[in-house]
């Protein structure tokens, strides 16, 4: 664990990280664990299998990356996905913060490849918490049900150890390789997420149209 002591700002409600937003204080209030562990966990898994994973509709603007925009729209991909886990540890008193590494992910769907043109992930977004002393990261991107889809282990955690995606899926085939860390920061940094986005993936700033699911695919590709 970092034992980087942890800021004020790690409490604070931010533009992207809206822990003061009613919508995520009473997100976080269903959280009833009698410690800062308990609660956290419980988080976690609300925040990884209550919204679904879909990285067909990436939103950029501020707005679209917001913690709360997760829970108006019931999904969302790693970024926000994690800022969410943030916001809501906030807002139960839990100090947090959010990470991002660039991730190689060995498993995806045809169109997704289609639009990124590579199997390289820039700025996957985890959430840190400051636990029993330390900061403890967690990543609540994918779904279970997603999990089932493509055949990997969800990952769980206990608040103690690093949640991090799995090297391996159940089959032994390569899944997630970090392959570099972009460190820990107090709010999401859109603006640099946005401008390497666009340099990095111009193809997923178009729209890949309404009717697109990315579950629905994965389901269709892993039969």
């Amino acid at each position: 664990m970092n034992d980087t002591q942890p800021s004020p700002a790690t409490l604070a409600a931010t533009p992207l990280i809206d822990s003061d937003h009613p919508a995520v204080i009473e997100f976080a209030q269903r959280a009833r664990g009698a410690t800062d562990r308990d609660r956290a966990v419980e988080l976690y898994y609300l925040v990884r299998d209550g919204f679904r994973y879909d990285p067909y509709h990436v939103d950029l603007s501020i707005p679209g990356l917001r913690a709360s925009r997760v829970l108006e729209c019931g999904f969302g991909w790693c970024v926000p996905k994690a800022a969410l886990l943030a916001a809501a540890a906030r807002a139960a008193g839990i100090r947090a913060r959010v990470g991002y590494a660039d991730v190689r992910n060995h498993l995806s769907t045809e169109r997704l490849r289609a639009i990124l043109q590579t199997d390289l992930y820039i700025w996957h977004g985890y959430t840190e918490m400051w636990l029993d002393g330390g900061w403890v990261k967690s990543t609540p991107a994918f779904n279970v049900e997603l999990c089932d889809r493509f055949g990997i282990r969800a990952m769980d955690w206990d608040g103690r150890t690093d949640s991090l995606y799995h090297p391996y899926d159940r089959e032994g085939r390569r899944h997630m390789e970090y392959v570099n860390q972009r460190g820990s920061f107090d709010d999401v940094p859109v603006a640099q997420i946005a401008a390497d986005f666009a340099a990095m993936y111009p193809g997923w700033a178009k729209d890949t149209g309404p009717d697109a699911d990315f579950a629905q695919d994965a389901e269709r590709e892993v039969r």
